[in-house]
């Protein structure tokens, strides 16, 4: 998938104009807030981000050219991907109905088909998304873009193959979006901002 479709520049929002879209379980059900989960569980640690092994889930870190810096983590698991970035928030706004919005627009300029649909996790946007195929063009995939916004910070997903279009595989990728938590730290930051990603210890797989 191109990188111009997930971008990582959001540009910083007017947080007055922007409303939180509260996930109603997200403390009990996921993703979590690292002060709402235990450390004794065996975490695969990636800095702003952790998330629990399991048989099948490969992890490869997407890493920006020149800065060396990891932009983002795909998860694989039976044939589909999950790609996911966390960005930090303001305290009293959240930031998922202004980035769909921009999604949205980027998305059908691009000549994209985009639908807003309700989903497990609220309103998410169930695409296609217009890619280059070697040797014969251009063409489209499916895609879903998720996102929910918690604690000072909102984790975005984007689910590719397979379990983009199929409601079973789809469940799945949704649990293991749940199941991750985000490590937003005390540090201050802007609105939008990448929170840092890093290589795990073990970053062989998961």
């Amino acid at each position: 998938m191109s990188d111009e479709l997930l971008p990582t520049d959001l540009p910083v929002i007017d947080s007055e104009n922007t409303v939180s879209e509260v996930v109603a379980d997200r403390e009990a059900a996921g993703p979590f807030d690292d002060s709402e989960v235990s450390s004794v569980r065996p975490w695969v640690d990636l800095g702003s981000v952790k998330l629990i092994p399991r048989e099948g889930l490969n992890l490869r870190l997407e890493v920006e050219e020149g800065t060396g810096r990891v932009v983002a983590a795909s998860l694989d698991f039976k044939g589909s991907t999950l790609q996911i970035q966390p960005f930090s928030a303001s305290r009293s706004a959240g930031l998922w109905s202004s980035i769909r919005d921009e999604l949205k627009t980027q998305l059908q300029q691009q000549s994209g088909i985009v639908d807003e649909v309700s989903g497990p996790l609220g309103v998410e946007l169930r695409a296609r998304v217009p890619v280059m195929v070697p040797n014969e063009g251009l063409s489209t995939q499916p895609a879903r873009f998720i996102g929910v916004d918690g604690p000072r910070w909102f984790l975005r997903g984007v689910i590719a193959g397979p379990a983009a279009t199929d409601d079973e595989l789809g469940a799945e990728m949704i649990e293991i979006f749940r199941g991750l938590v985000v490590v937003r730290g005390n540090s201050p930051m802007p609105p939008r901002e990448l929170l840092p990603l890093r290589v795990p210890v073990q970053a062989s797989g998961v």
